[in-house]
């Protein structure tokens, strides 16, 4: 070990290490700045000797490493201009690469045919071949090399020769590293080589001391696991395939006990906060809207809304998510919800993401309670409550009315955007917070809402209708309990859904025909693209804007008599609202729009969906979209039009969506296309993947088998004094931002 060892542990800075300054500066820019970070950026995948490159050929424009033997090198003069290219074919054992350097003739006498050669750039293809323009390099030591004998004459040659050209040749230190039978490949950039990580890797393991363990010997023999220090050296220099297997697993198991003992604190400490106790009461709003309804709950909505009311009857908070299917009837339970908090004298909260989903959860509300909703107003029921809009359009007079009515108690459900995050919104007496598709907000925005109980804890209720794995659930939601509606209401009409190629005129004016016949029947059309139309921006010549479609379906075409509008983001909130209300209305008979509608919107005349470049949206995305139709008496039809090929891996997204309703199935199919990413919200908390090893759609024996011994640990010492490995074992994987993901979430 070097000199660093008595000091250097896993929480050390890099720039206390003995790495280069320069080096050290650039692995800051891929945020590795501890030595834990750079310990846990592990390999993208691995080389054995004589086994270079991936299956697949690398798309246009991947940065791809390669490690191989120079076939040929030449110089060859240019023929428009003055000097020479260097053209060097290098064969990693499975294919080709022709590689270029301008004016390099000096590199000549370096590349020789038989070097062994690292090199990292961005593909390009001519006829068919791969070829890599001036990329990264790096001379590699070959220890199968009949012109050299014997290590010490090695090792001489190559330290002759990295003296010369120290950066790319590989150091007399590298040999033996660089010589091994499997060398670990690491994502790299144009500005930090696979090469250059490896080195610092390898100098800090060199210099560190043994790695704390959050396993006691018996939870690794009962699981069969490595030690963790074990296991972050075989993941970066392993000696064999197995090395690597072990390695994986137990920083599997690693990346698993994080994130659930995270959750299990969160889960555990919410247990001793004050929230209001909310029992039945016999003859309130509660009873009264259930009267009113002209149809039965479901079996699944009475055992839901039974869940939620044993939640809210306890002394401490509920923290309850609800996910269902697209017009499973998760409004209907949560306002049920609402209601047994307000007949308790408490205040109800609904945060929804765009200005048109509060307006849409406003109208329903409103058209459900009827009467009981007008509270304060003359005619209105003896235990009327008062439902309150807050939005960032609303004009100064009606917003200072509703900011009163808010913090006097007068309003007893609030609906609203952002706005009800902002500090001069005071509630009187907040009982419980609902989150509409939880995943639009961020962290701090979801904890300000719930800090705005005075005394108590409100209630908390997360609604989503992207259906969640059940893997996914337990990491993303681990310290909520969850129900779920998986039955639609009686009334709901099913819905056809077809693949539509744009690249076919006939197939695409017999969409817009086919929306013509829709509308001639009385019904309604949305008509979704994937941009506004306005942006500065180059976008792709395929991809039609809401703007633009608009204009084309006004100027000619079946549809050019009817009345259109369109619809997105940027417009001002009470023409957003205008427009959408005209839509529900009935006057309009078609929408241009943005994925604004994709929540929550409930037009029940609405039969068709449209969705222009498919292609561009996820799958559950898709799913969501297509719930907008078939709410009403008459069956729906969802078309998805693209540009996306027979056999590509974005039509077969697009023909499951079409194949299948099941939104469970299409969230299992849209992890896989995502790559399953940061589950943990890294969109939200600004940080970046943390979840190297485990895998959410294979590893669910694993997540509760962490799940339950974090449980176990937490349940008797919640703030891990008695588990410092532990805890710096939650800390090392989830950064500071992941953290505050989990506390807010």
């Amino acid at each position: 070990m070097g000199d660093h060892a008595a000091t250097l542990s896993t929480t050390s800075e890099l720039t206390a290490t003995s790495l280069d300054p320069r080096l050290v500066a650039k692995l800051a820019d891929l945020e590795l700045v501890t030595v834990g970070e750079l310990l846990r950026y592990v390999p993208r995948r691995y080389l054995a000797r004589g086994d270079s490159a991936d299956d697949e050929l690398p798309e246009p424009g991947t940065w791809i490493n390669v490690v191989g033997h120079v076939t040929r090198c030449e110089n060859i003069p240019m023929k428009r201009k003055p000097g020479s290219f260097l053209k060097v074919v290098v064969n990693d054992g499975r294919r080709t690469y022709e590689v270029s350097f301008f004016n390099a003739r000096w590199m000549k006498k370096r590349l020789v045919p038989g070097t062994r050669l690292a090199l990292a750039g961005t593909v390009k293809y001519f006829r068919g071949q791969i070829q890599l323009s001036h990329p990264e390099w790096l001379v590699l030591p070959d220890a199968v090399d009949d012109r050299v004998q014997g290590t010490s004459m090695l090792t001489e040659m190559y330290a002759d020769q990295a003296e010369q050209d120290p950066d790319h040749i590989a150091s007399a230190e590298d040999m033996d590293h660089f010589s091994r039978d499997i060398v670990p490949m690491y994502p790299a950039t144009k500005d930090v080589q696979t090469w250059e990580i490896w080195r610092a890797i390898r100098s800090v393991l060199a210099d560190l001391g043994p790695i704390a363990d959050a396993l006691t010997d018996a939870q690794r023999s009962e699981r069969g696991l490595l030690t963790s220090d074990e296991a972050v050296r075989k993941i970066h220099l392993p000696d064999t395939q197995s090395d690597i297997q072990e390695a994986t697993e137990r920083l599997k198991f690693d990346e698993a006990l994080a994130v659930q003992t995270a959750l299990a604190q969160n889960r555990i400490a919410a247990g001793t906060e004050s929230a209001h106790s909310c029992p039945h009461v016999r003859g309130g709003l509660e009873d009264q809207l259930l009267a009113l309804l002209p149809f039965d709950l479901t079996a699944g909505q009475n055992d839901v809304v039974a869940e939620i009311a044993h939640d809210i009857g306890q002394p401490h908070p509920m923290n309850r998510l609800l996910q269902g299917e697209v017009g499973s009837g998760k409004t209907l339970v949560s306002l049920l919800a609402m209601l047994r908090v307000v007949d308790n004298g408490h205040q109800c909260a609904i945060l929804a993401p765009t200005e048109v989903l509060a307006a849409q959860h406003y109208r329903t509300v409103m058209t459900m309670l009827g009467d009981l909703a007008r509270g304060g107003q003359l005619g209105a029921a003896d235990s009327a409550t008062h439902v309150a809009l807050l939005t960032g359009s609303q004009k100064t007079a009606e917003r200072r009315q509703t900011l009163l009515d808010i913090v006097t108690g007068q309003a007893g459900i609030v609906i609203g955007t952002h706005a009800l995050l902002e500090d001069n919104v005071e509630f009187f007496d907040l009982g419980m917070v609902v989150v509409d598709e939880q995943h639009r907000f961020g962290v701090e925005q979801r904890d300000v809402l719930r800090a705005k109980g005075r005394v108590n804890r409100p209630h908390f209720l997360v609604m989503t209708a992207t259906p969640i794995p059940r893997t996914v659930a337990m990491i993303t939601f681990g310290d909520l309990e969850t129900s779920t509606l998986s039955e639609l209401p009686r009334g709901r009409q099913p819905i056809t859904s077809n693949v539509v190629p744009m690249d076919n005129p006939k197939w695409v004016n017999r969409v817009w025909d086919r929306a013509a016949e829709e509308v001639a029947a009385g019904r309604q059309v949305y008509v979704v693209c994937t941009r506004i139309g306005d942006e500065k921006s180059n976008a792709d010549a395929q991809e039609i804007s809401v703007l633009d479609q608009w204009q084309e379906l006004t100027e000619s075409g079946p549809l050019v008599n009817r009345s259109i509008d369109y619809l997105h983001g940027r417009l001002p909130g009470d023409e957003k609202n205008e427009v959408m209300d005209r839509f529900t209305r009935g006057e309009l008979d078609v929408l241009v729009s943005t994925t604004v509608i994709e929540v929550g919107v409930d037009v029940p005349n609405a039969t068709m969906m449209v969705i222009v470049n498919a292609e561009r949206f996820g799958v559950s995305q898709l799913h969501q979209l297509r719930g907008r139709v078939g709410r009403g008496r008459h069956a729906g039809l969802c078309l998805l039009m693209t540009t996306a090929k027979p056999g590509t891996s974005a039509r077969s997204r697009l023909d499951a969506v079409a194949a299948s309703s099941d939104g469970f199935e299409l969230a299992r199919i849209d992890l896989e296309a995502r790559r399953e990413g940061d589950v943990l919200g890294a969109a939200q908390s600004g940080g970046k993947s943390s979840l190297h090893f485990l895998s959410l759609l294979k590893d669910a024996d694993v997540i509760e088998d962490a799940r339950e011994l974090a449980t176990e640990i937490v349940s008797a010492d919640l703030p891990l004094a008695d588990h410092p490995a532990l805890a710096g074992l939650v800390d090392a994987i989830l950064l500071p931002s992941k953290l505050g993901y989990l506390e807010k979430s």
